[in-house]
């Protein structure tokens, strides 16, 4: 059999950005208690996964999200973190720091005008990113095509450097960077519900050919709370 490669894709722990309901892409927000016990936790529960590499975007929540999984890692004397800026979220451009739910409504808004979907109707991630970029006056905001092309330029520097080793590889970034991505590369990807904080999606990649073998995973998640804060 040929080797292959798995990916652990992590999404960062909580901010106050996420705790807020605030619009969060290159914006950075520090991570929440709970969020930094989230993580813990998730490290411990990872704590015996020898991974080969780790690499993060370079945005610091996702930095300090996978600093505390190696501290938490009996395996990562020797790795460093690898930041990239592939990796990041979606710019939001002006919409940055905005009320979340108030800012995706009138996206969906002007995505069922411009499409003429009826109500009730799930619009397409690529549709409203889309309108994102469309309804911010700066244009500073990334549109479907702009945000896929830098986070799949990111994976295949991941698939040139480690494909066909065997290796385990973490990859911590973002939700909706690791639902794009996942999207992109799993024929029959359908989940909806967005990733929790501190969850990990494993991927395979063997012979051309990706296969997901976790989605939003946390129940490896360490019981242990109170040691893990400290």
């Amino acid at each position: 059999m040929s080797k292959g490669v798995t990916f652990y894709f992590m999404r960062h722990g909580e901010t106050f950005f996420n705790l807020y309901g605030r619009m969060q892409g290159w914006s950075n927000a520090p991570l929440t208690d709970n969020g930094i016990v989230d993580v813990h936790r998730s490290g411990k529960g990872l704590a015996n996964i020898k991974f080969d590499a780790v690499y993060s975007s370079d945005l610091m929540r996702t930095i300090e999200t996978a600093q505390i999984i190696l501290k938490e890692n009996n395996f990562a004397e020797h790795l460093k973190i690898s930041p990239m800026k592939e990796f990041r979220e979606v710019h939001f451009g002006s919409f940055e720091g905005l009320e979340a739910h108030k800012v995706w409504r009138d996206v969906e808004e002007n995505v069922r005008l411009k499409h003429g979907l009826p109500v009730g109707n799930d619009f397409q991630i690529e549709a409203a990113l889309n309108s994102v970029k469309e309804l911010d006056p700066y244009k500073h905001a990334e549109n479907y095509a702009e945000f896929w092309n830098r986070v799949e330029s990111g994976l295949l520097q991941l698939l040139n450097k480690h494909a066909g080793t065997n290796q385990n590889i973490l990859v911590v970034c973002h939700g909706m960077t690791i639902r794009n991505l996942l999207h992109g590369l799993i024929a029959d990807f359908d989940k909806k519900d967005a990733l929790d904080n501190a969850s990990v999606s494993i991927v395979q990649y063997q012979d051309g050919h990706f296969q997901m073998s976790a989605y939003n995973q946390t129940h490896h998640f360490s019981e242990i709370a109170e040691e893990a804060a400290e």
